[in-house]
């Protein structure tokens, strides 16, 4: 009996330290959505969608029915510390940078509307912020204050970093 039991002893220390020498980071597999609408003036009933952006000063926006940039255009996400609190910067890759620029230098004055889902979980998604276009962007990087938590803002940012690896290695279908 004893033969067999140190060989139970034995496959069960295999088995745990497989299994403890397997596990993986679900952190670094996390991946986060961000989409960029443009503002739309018109008011009828087929021009777009009316959003409310920001809970504590809500803005209502009207925006068109599909993103003008996406999660597949960002190249690097990171968090700023700014003096009130933190933001979001955002780096396009070369047809998001060309997109970027098109759009704010032809909409001065209008917002764009920023979404987000940051986890598999619909709660963890909302509209997170709208930032107003004053000027034409043309070196591919926007930067805004998200309507998050801080630990919200890093688990978008880390997503939206992991995504932007998975879809340079290919791994990743668009």
């Amino acid at each position: 009996m004893n033969f067999y039991a140190l060989r139970f002893n034995l496959y069960l220390l295999l088995a745990v330290a497989l299994l403890a020498g397997c596990q993986t980071n679900k952190k670094d597999k996390n991946t986060a959505s961000l989409r960029f609408y443009m503002e739309s003036r018109a008011q009828t009933a087929t021009s777009g969608e009316t959003v409310t952006v920001l809970r504590s000063h809500p803005v209502v926006v009207t925006v068109t029915h599909e993103p003008v940039l996406t999660e597949a255009n960002i190249i690097a996400a990171t968090l700023l510390e700014t003096p009130g609190g933190f933001a979001i910067e955002v780096k396009f890759d070369e047809t998001g940078t060309w997109i970027l620029e098109q759009y704010s230098s032809a909409n001065p004055g209008r917002h764009f509307a920023i979404f987000s889902q940051w986890t598999e979980k619909g709660k963890d998604s909302r509209w997170i912020a709208a930032p107003m276009i004053s000027h034409r962007i043309a070196t591919g990087v926007i930067s805004f204050t998200p309507d998050t938590s801080r630990e919200e803002a890093k688990q978008i940012v880390t997503g939206l970093n992991n995504m932007a690896k998975q879809i340079a290695k290919g791994q990743m279908k668009l």
